[in-house]
């Protein structure tokens, strides 16, 4: 058992004021692997105040010397990258080489991004030729309440940490609770890389305790949260009370549009995609539109698809899917996948309880639904398992139509060998990012949606911009 219950506050590894104990779940087994300690208000107002402590030095810091901590960040990490893939796959259930490949590779990915767009941000600069005696300075926000999720740990954890601290926040980490280990194996990082003390403190607890304390407080300045719906909702009521900035990244239900000219890997491809860290993901494309001259033709190479994909331990190598992160999801994945059987729609693959040869652990068997129509729940509630709708379309309008009935709006994915049609639809669907014909987005692209999935950008430059106040000053004097 791994015993990890200090949190880490103003560059010091403290234990927790009272007994709160709580157990991690390894995915793969159903058994405890570590115990944390949940903070209080005790330790999430030590933790504030440490960062409102540091913040007037780390924003008088040159952004020049912040940068080059980020890349000796990059450095340590490198050394513990093989510790972060095992911390996931044991905690959240990740495949180790798929842990090692996208969850450890997407943290350090993301830093380098933005090392690359710092060095060309103005944080100053003029307002432009009209006006030489104004000036144009991007500050840090202030103190920042970085909640983070158990799906893509180390990838959210950076895309806020990174954008943070090179712009001159402080910051309070609240890791979920679920996948708390990589986090702290993250912190023992900004430690190693030499931060200075109270920049980046790590206080563990769980939504309703520590998340709430943040949301709340009135020395934080800024909450950055990514997660359900529902909590962000709760966020911004609290946050309220403060109007502090608050940035959201939160659910989706992805709407993957294959018209009849797509390529032939389109439908390979896109439930590859679904299936991809077991259905957690938010930008999953988990409702497919076919065109109807394709569909039945899509449907059985979906169904074959899916039936090919083996589920298995998190800690063994390979390149199965593993199970879904605790017992409540897998409930409600469960249920989700009884109703649509109810409802009506049509199981052409997997379906309730457990792969075959495994009777204990979270796994879900690779699930894939036809003949479903956007009224039905799984087709407008987030699963967040391995589980896709498949539905028909006749036209162009009728595909934006049904791709856009949705209160969500993170990722939209086209698939079509006419450009036309392609950027058409593009500029169209109500989404923050659409990816098409298998093509993802490119280093340093904003993250981000829009309606239900939330507001802001992470990543490049946008990541940045979110970290930082635009303040307009007339009469500057030439130096």
């Amino acid at each position: 058992m791994i015993e990890k219950r200090d949190f880490y506050i103003n560059g010091q590894w403290v234990a927790p004021s009272a007994a709160n104990d709580f157990y991690v779940i390894n995915p793969s087994t159903e058994e405890p692997c570590a115990v944390i300690s949940l903070g209080g208000q005790a330790e999430t107002d030590a933790a504030v105040a440490a960062a409102k402590a540091a913040l007037p030095g780390w924003m008088a810091t040159p952004v020049a010397e912040r940068i080059a901590l980020m890349e000796k960040l990059v450095e340590v990490y490198q050394t513990r990258s093989e510790d972060l893939a095992q911390a996931m796959s044991l905690e959240m259930g990740a495949p180790l080489d798929m842990s090692r490949s996208s969850q450890a590779g997407a943290g350090i990915y993301h830093l380098k991004n933005f090392i690359r767009a710092a060095k060309d941000f103005q944080f100053e600069h003029p307002l432009g030729d009209h006006a030489p005696n104004d000036r144009i300075i991007h500050e840090a926000v202030g103190v920042a309440a970085l909640i983070t999720p158990w799906n893509w740990p180390m990838n959210q954890i950076t895309l806020k940490v990174g954008a943070a601290a090179i712009a001159g926040c402080t910051m309070v980490l609240k890791p979920s609770e679920q996948s708390p280990l990589n986090a702290m194996i993250f912190a023992e990082m900004m430690d190693a890389a030499g931060f200075p003390l109270g920049v980046f403190n790590l206080v563990n607890g769980d939504g309703v305790g520590v998340g709430s304390q943040l949301s709340a407080h009135p020395d934080v300045d800024m909450v950055s949260f990514t997660g359900s719906t529902r909590a962000g909702t709760a966020i911004s009521k609290a946050a309220a009370e403060t109007l502090k900035k608050v940035h959201l990244e939160m659910g989706g239900k992805g709407a993957n549009v294959i018209f009849a000219d797509a390529d032939e890997k389109a439908v390979k491809r896109g439930v590859l995609h679904m299936m991809n860290n077991t259905g957690q993901s938010c930008n999953a494309p988990s409702r497919m539109l076919v065109q109807r001259p394709i569909y039945d033709q899509a449907v059985e190479i979906a169904a074959e698809v899916a039936n090919k994909i083996t589920v298995g331990p998190a800690l063994e190598e390979g390149r199965h899917i593993g199970p879904v992160v605790n017992e409540v999801q897998w409930n409600k994945i469960q249920d989700m996948i009884q109703q649509g059987i109810d409802e009506g729609a049509r199981l052409v693959a997997g379906g309730t309880g457990r792969p075959e040869g495994l009777n204990k652990g979270y796994y879900v068997r690779p699930t894939v639904f036809a003949d479903a129509n956007n009224q039905m729940t799984m087709a407008r509630e987030e699963i967040f398992g391995p589980v896709l709708t498949m539905m028909p379309f006749d036209t162009e309008e009728e595909a934006i139509e049904i791709a856009n009935d949705t209160p969500y709006g993170l990722t939209n994915y086209v698939q079509t060998q006419d450009g036309a049609r392609a950027n058409r639809m593009a500029r169209v669907l109500r989404s923050g990012m659409v990816e098409m014909n298998g093509q993802s987005r490119s280093a340093g692209s904003p993250f981000g949606g829009m309606k239900q999935s939330g507001n802001g950008r992470e990543g490049g430059v946008w990541g940045l911009e979110d970290f930082l106040e635009v303040k307009s000053i007339g009469g500057w004097a030439a130096e």
